[in-house]
């Protein structure tokens, strides 16, 4: 048995109220669930979904306690698969990891072989997980648009929620490969970190929200990536040129789409689903192949939100209350 360290989520009923309270404990390896893999994780990354998990959401995590992440990179350290061997470098995002398996919030897990990606040439620990599931959720939805058709001749693209994790790397890299980009954002404090990223325009919440009550918009949108749903998503869908489509990613704002059929019937326009959790490993292989190579995105360093264990839970509530910036990296050693 070893000893590890980890973020650890226990639920408490008290009269018949339930509480959810976090703190880092040591755990051992022999509580681990089966798999083929004990991993080393160097880094994780903090997502609204693990905020979720970490405060009891049902429909995330049902079993308590429990070690939230769904991301984790690092090292083998034991393996009975012909297909990895210790020392070997690996990713971990998506299936069941930090939601009823536990997590990357702990400096070991252990998983099944076919959860796990190579680490590519051109990536590492460290700049897998900046990227992490938001990242590669924003490289998933790009991928997505460009297959059903955008290219930066068919117009500006509007990024939703742009200042959070999945909006901040769909922004930088639709700038990177040639797009303009318009960045929405409820935010007037980050107009400049969004610039900065690439933005060529920034439009508040509000300006987003113009036109709800009308059953189409001016076209305008040669794609969207939308990571808020609601209304803000329909008005994308009804600001879309002839053909264009709408990657939807997210649902900060609401799971709703109070939409009509009129975008779809008299524009053509498509709206596409996007996952990263049930996603096929070769084709989540095929996305962190892009980003390692062709779609390598250089320094991240003006995304990350440095965190800890330690400093795990606070970063939680401010994920929750809408006011993280970027990625959360979470350093397992730190």
């Amino acid at each position: 048995m070893t000893s590890f360290r980890a973020f650890l989520v226990e639920k408490t009923e008290t009269d018949g109220k339930r509480a959810f309270t976090r703190s880092v404990v040591e755990r051992d390896t022999a509580g681990l669930p089966e798999g083929e893999l004990l991993i080393d994780v160097a880094y994780s990354s903090l997502n609204y979904k693990d905020a979720l998990s970490a405060t009891g959401n049902p429909g995330v995590t049902r079993n308590f306690p429990h070690t939230p992440g769904i991301d984790a990179a690092g090292t083998v350290v034991e393996s009975s698969s012909e297909q990895f061997s210790p020392g070997d470098e690996v990713i971990v995002i998506g299936f069941d990891l930090g939601m009823n398996t536990s997590g990357g919030y702990g400096q070991k897990i252990r998983v099944p072989a076919g959860w796990a990606v190579p680490m590519p040439d051109g990536l590492d620990v460290r700049s897998s997980m900046i990227l992490g599931t938001a990242g590669f959720t924003a490289a998933l939805s790009v991928h997505k648009l460009e297959s059903a058709g955008m290219n930066p001749g068919g117009g500006p693209v509007l990024v939703t929620g742009a200042t959070g994790g999945v909006g901040s790397v769909a922004v930088k890299l639709l700038a990177h490969l040639g797009y303009e980009v318009h960045a929405v954002t409820g935010k007037d404090s980050q107009h400049d970190f969004l610039r900065g990223l690439g933005a060529a325009e920034v439009l508040g919440r509000d300006d987003a929200l113009v036109g709800a009550e009308r059953p189409l918009l001016r076209e305008t949108w040669g794609g969207v990536v939308d990571t808020v749903g609601g209304q803000i998503l329909v008005n994308g869908l009804k600001s879309l040129r002839y053909g264009a489509s709408l990657a939807a990613c997210g649902l900060v704002a609401s799971p709703e789409i109070p939409a009509t059929v009129l975008p779809f019937i008299l524009r053509h326009v498509n709206l596409l689903g996007v996952d990263s959790v049930q996603l096929p490993l070769e084709d989540k292989a095929e996305i962190w192949n892009k980003l390692a190579g062709p779609w390598q995105l250089g320094s991240l360093e003006e995304l990350v939100a440095p965190l800890t264990l330690d400093t795990l839970s606070a970063a939680i509530d401010r994920i929750l209350a809408g006011e993280m910036v970027g990625r959360g990296l979470v350093d397992l050693n730190g």
